[in-house]
């Protein structure tokens, strides 16, 4: 069996397993690398680059080993192959548990229970959510499930394209290193930043796609074109104002503004500033919006590895010519 179509048969298993069981309950492997990577900053941390860049090449570059491994032991059998693609891809992607916290905040916010969306809120994001109102939280959950959708769903796959099983891991553990050391805390601010700056080189392709399949499949992609172009470049993070500027504009409405880290106030642009203020009933719509781009990104990584493949692959009959000089 080729490798595209082992790609694309083991990722669709596991978009399939992620859209049934979601996230695995216990022994995650991404829990279990957070783990191994505490442990490894507590053995190394010191507060300087360096030290952190070391973090980071051993954390991934062990991580990415190891399924590297696997992977190569996997390719004598094409049905172990698919069966490897397809568990890597269900461990590494979540879009069913993204989901899953932004409805369950949607729905304390529609039953009233502002108490218990604060509490959840936590789960999906790191805002700080003791002081926001109704409409502050639907916007925090719109913004994560927008950001997250390429984060935890289009990034991997797009990587998962280029690099099959070891592509898939090393961008998760990329993702989840930032996400421990790469925030701008005391203790971070310089060891996480090789963390912090290999995040924005690995979601770049990701976040651009699922900029643009956010405006294909949100229903007015002029809007969200429009967005994406007049605000995006103000957002700080390069990757995730294309995203959350798409978003906002195929679904109509305002994001960005004031908002609260660990006790920390930024004040971040408005993106879609011609939009309307974030309604709760907004979260469903952009859970749906993420479910289409996560499987639109699933048919375009499939065809994008295909292509590549044939490109790549040496034509029957053609030779260098020898020179004649």
């Amino acid at each position: 069996m080729r490798n595209d179509r082992v790609f694309a048969y083991g990722a669709a298993a596991g978009l399939l397993g992620d859209l049934l069981l979601g996230d695995p309950r216990r022994g995650h492997p991404v829990a279990l690398f957070g783990q191994a990577a505490g442990a490894v900053e507590r053995a190394l941390w010191r507060d300087h680059r360096g030290w952190g860049a070391v973090h980071t090449g051993l954390c991934v570059g062990g991580a990415t080993a190891a399924a590297a491994l696997v992977s190569r032991t996997a390719r004598r059998s094409p049905v172990a192959s698919v069966a490897l693609t397809a568990i890597a891809t269900w461990t590494v992607v979540g879009g069913t548990s993204l989901g899953r916290e932004a409805r369950a905040i949607g729905a304390a916010l529609t039953a009233g229970d502002v108490e218990r969306a604060r509490a959840r809120l936590p789960h999906l994001c790191g805002r700080d959510p003791q002081y926001l109102d109704e409409q502050q939280i639907a916007r925090a959950v719109v913004e994560s499930v927008a950001e997250n959708t390429s984060d935890a769903v289009v990034g991997a796959l797009v990587w998962g394209a280029v690099a099959g099983v070891p592509g898939l891991v090393a961008f998760r553990a990329v993702n989840t290193l930032d996400a421990m050391v790469g925030h701008r805390s005391p203790r971070h601010r310089r060891f996480g930043w090789a963390a912090a700056r290999l995040d924005d080189v690995a979601g770049w392709p990701g976040a651009r796609l699922t900029a643009v399949l956010a405006a294909v499949a949100g229903g007015n992609a002029p809007r969200a074109f429009g967005a994406w172009r007049a605000d995006a470049h103000r957002h700080p993070s390069p990757n995730a104002g294309p995203v959350e500027a798409a978003f906002a504009g195929a679904l109509g409405v305002r994001l960005g503004g004031t908002l609260s880290y660990a006790g920390r106030v930024e004040h971040r642009p408005v993106l879609h500033t011609v939009g309307r203020p974030v309604e709760v009933a907004d979260i469903e719509r952009a859970v749906r919006l993420s479910r289409r781009v996560g499987l639109l990104a699933l048919g375009v990584s499939a065809v994008g590895r295909s292509l590549f493949r044939r490109a790549a692959a040496p034509r029957p009959g053609r030779r260098g010519r020898r020179g004649t000089s």
